[in-house]
């Protein structure tokens, strides 16, 4: 059984709970981290990711602070860009209707640069995301929506470098230890319950981080709060993120918060697993629908699949695919994209239909109106401008005319085959909904009163993301209040005297 007592427990091993451990040592704190799957599953959602994070940088010096590895040559080929504060800014309220929580999101936009550059510290390592978020213009690479870098190795690539970091620093990591409770005295944390090896047990704690996922994996509480239909999505990530952590928070008078009834949705393949493959990874989802058009069992468009780049779209058309009749859609291009498409379109586990004439794809398309959907190709094609050259690196205003639902951009005529279509479904893969923290990451009660000693980070944090979501803004935030909620448990674990108010990371 080991130790059972601690300065800090942090519930959860994915990023946002890797940082507030790293965060939590390096302030003088004794750290464990309880991780409910064993150690093949661990990791959270944050192992299922592409590994990419979104945040503010000004130009290529910041870059190279990031990755000091960059070589000439690349940076001679790249034209990175920069993304201000004030982009991130702009991104997070236009996505999320202006609802995301104003402190928060200031916490998250300031720090993000400084949490990258402590990781980077720490030894996590990161690139540029060539593959998925820049094209060759020019002979030269440009970088588009915001997302510039990713973890090396991707999201298994974080999570073992944050794994070999912490436990090189003495933190302790128990795998299979699944908590079931919080020990609570009515005035203060104590510690938690803990199921482990079959035996129910007791670890105390001054101090106690949540990090241990949203509700997502629950068809119940998916069904219950995002509404009918949920139980038939698919779970782009781990198995275990059945909203423990939020219950047992709320059990002892923390307060809910954020959108209860929205979620990150993407279109992932309509016959993927039930929850996410670690052997596949990101590889079921299907985000190249900005170059084509998606289709419903109508045969009709359903959506403008050009509205914004596909990072300020992607997390919120899953749940438009789901609302669908019969819950799918399928992807439609032609030649003159196909070089276009990202490397998930060209995994051995996909569902697609190839075809040499539009009439040939009406007929391969399972559960599809044949004859609608070649009206709607033809009438697709009648409406766009050709006056507008395709540019994918920008948005290029190359749009249709007078359609029932038009597209803004990236607009091409389908008539080169052979013709590629992807059958995709729902696949979620996080919970909007989630507690309430204030800016030190203290939980809240329902007087909005922080519980002492009780802290949360990650996707069980509610108010930040609302309807939808920029790509690349989990795995920061989880960096940022990880490591916000993991200096302030500390101090309050070790007696503090200082203002938790003003103990603000930098």
């Amino acid at each position: 059984m080991g130790v059972s007592e601690f300065d800090v427990i942090v519930v959860g091993a994915g990023n946002a709970a890797f940082c507030a451990a790293l965060s939590a040592q390096e302030n003088g704190a004794r750290v464990a981290v309880l991780e409910r799957a064993g150690r093949d599953e661990a990791g959270g959602n944050s192992r299922f990711t592409a590994g990419a994070f979104r945040f503010a940088y000004r130009g290529l010096e910041d870059l190279r602070i990031i990755m000091p590895d960059l070589t000439e040559e690349e940076i001679d080929r790249t034209d990175f860009g920069s993304y201000t504060e004030e982009n991130f800014f702009d991104d997070m309220f236009r996505v999320t209707r202006y609802r995301t929580d104003p402190v928060l999101c200031e916490l998250l936009v300031r720090n993000s640069f400084s949490a990258m550059k402590w990781l980077r510290e720490k030894g996590v390592r990161f690139q540029p995301i060539y593959g998925r978020q820049a094209f060759k213009i020019d002979g030269k690479f440009k970088f588009w929506g915001g997302l510039t870098v990713e973890a090396w190795g991707g999201g298994p690539g974080l999570i073992d470098s944050q794994t070999r970091i912490a436990r090189d620093r003495g933190i302790d990591i128990r795998y299979g230890c699944r908590v079931i409770d919080l020990i609570y005295n009515g005035e203060r944390l104590e510690g938690v319950r803990v199921k482990h090896d079959g035996r129910l047990y007791e670890i105390h704690a001054k101090s106690v981080v949540l990090a241990s996922g949203g509700f997502e994996s629950d068809p119940e509480m998916r069904t219950r709060y995002l509404g009918p239909g949920w139980e038939l999505a698919k779970v782009r990530g781990t198995r275990f993120n059945t909203g423990e952590g939020i219950k047992m928070a709320l059990a002892i008078g923390a307060a809910p918060y954020g959108n209860w009834s929205g979620c990150h949705a993407v279109g992932w393949d309509f016959n993927a697993p039930e929850f996410g493959d670690l052997a596949v990874g990101d590889g079921f989802q299907k985000h190249s629908y900005p170059f084509g058009i998606m289709v419903n069992a109508d045969g009709r468009r359903f959506v403008d699949e050009g509205a914004d780049f596909r990072n300020y779209t992607y997390a919120k058309y899953g749940r438009t695919i789901l609302e669908q009749p019969g819950n799918f859609a399928w992807q439609v291009f032609d030649q003159k994209v196909v070089h276009l498409l990202r490397d998930e379109y060209r995994i051995k586990q996909v569902t697609k239909v190839t075809a040499n004439s539009i009439q040939e794809l009406s007929e391969r398309l399972e559960g599809v109106d044949k004859a609608q959907f070649v009206t709607e190709i033809t009438d697709f094609n009648n409406a766009i401008g050709q006056d507008v050259p395709f540019n994918p690196n920008v948005k290029d205003g190359r749009r249709t005319e007078g359609l029932r639902i038009n597209k803004s951009n990236w607009a091409n005529t389908l008539d080169t085959p052979p013709f590629l279509a992807f059958h995709v479904g729902c696949g979620i893969t996080f919970t909007f909904g989630g507690l309430r923290i204030n800016e030190t990451a203290n939980v809240l009660d329902t007087d909005l009163k922080p519980i002492p000693g009780l802290y949360a980070a990650g996707e069980l944090v509610g108010g930040i993301f609302y309807f939808n979501y920029p790509g690349g803004t989990g795995l920061i935030s989880g960096s940022v209040f990880g490591r916000l909620a993991g200096t302030n448990a500390a101090h309050a674990a070790l007696g503090s005297t200082a203002d938790a108010a003003d103990r603000k990371v930098s």
